[in-house]
């Protein structure tokens, strides 16, 4: 290949919902500055909060806010319809990056390989410590039933998220639960980045750990069994 002519580098769109009263976005904007150029972060607000990035953010990287209505489905597909990344990268406002977080991602992405990337999952410190068993059930779903959830750090190319035509925003929950069963429809890959992405354990210290993670897998269990039948009905 002349040296002239080089291929450019994949970009990424990293897209941020924020709830209604959300507090926890600041520090995850902190960490996303290591970012490499050419990136950029697009903030959904579901209320009036503060679109203003930190007062030291790099020029290099590209920041953009906007309003939606309240839903996480409709708040990524909003973000998602003004990414101009190659690489979209759906980030909850409460999750915390590790010091490989951004170098496995970019690894990943460099592979230029159609797939859905998934990180590791670990709580923060800011609930009760049984949440580890939670993170050992998430990440044992994700790589065993190949079901990761968003604060798994859910990954894909832009081409193949529109082909899946985005998150469902008719659903009342688990938006993100059924963009992976779509993706395994499809036939997409789905693929661990090895590497940890933090959460945080604030909802089982504000609701209790046995009354959230029982929730959490009643409400799992309700739209995976569908999920699964139709998904054996059509063959894939």
């Amino acid at each position: 290949m002349s040296d002239l002519i080089k291929p450019l580098r994949p970009s990424l769109s990293v897209i941020v919902p924020l709830a209604p009263a959300e507090s926890e976005w600041q520090p995850l904007l902190e960490q996303l500055v290591a970012l490499p150029p050419g990136s950029e972060v697009i903030v959904v607000c579901a209320d009036e909060v503060s679109r203003l990035p930190p007062a030291a953010w790099p020029a290099h990287l590209h920041y953009r806010a906007c309003r939606s209505e309240p839903g996480r489905a409709r708040q990524q597909n909003l973000g998602a319809s003004m990414a101009s990344g190659d690489w979209l990268w759906f980030v909850h406002a409460d999750s915390r990056l590790r010091a490989d977080t951004l170098r496995e991602l970019q690894r990943f992405i460099a592979q230029g390989s159609d797939a859905l990337g998934w990180f590791t999952l670990a709580f923060r410190r800011d609930g009760p410590r049984w949440t580890a068993l939670n993170a050992a059930g998430a990440n044992w779903r994700a790589r065993w039933l190949g079901l990761p959830f968003g604060d798994q750090g859910l990954l894909l190319p832009r081409a193949c998220f529109e082909e899946l035509h985005g998150f469902d925003e008719q659903a009342a929950y688990g938006e993100d639960h059924l963009l992976v069963w779509a993706a395994r429809r499809a036939g997409l890959r789905l693929r661990h980045i090895p590497a940890v992405l933090e959460t945080s354990a604030r909802k089982y210290a504000r609701h209790g750990w046995w009354r959230t993670t029982w929730r959490h897998w009643r409400l799992t269990l309700a739209q995976a069994w569908p999920a699964w039948r139709a998904m054996r009905g059509s063959g894939t």
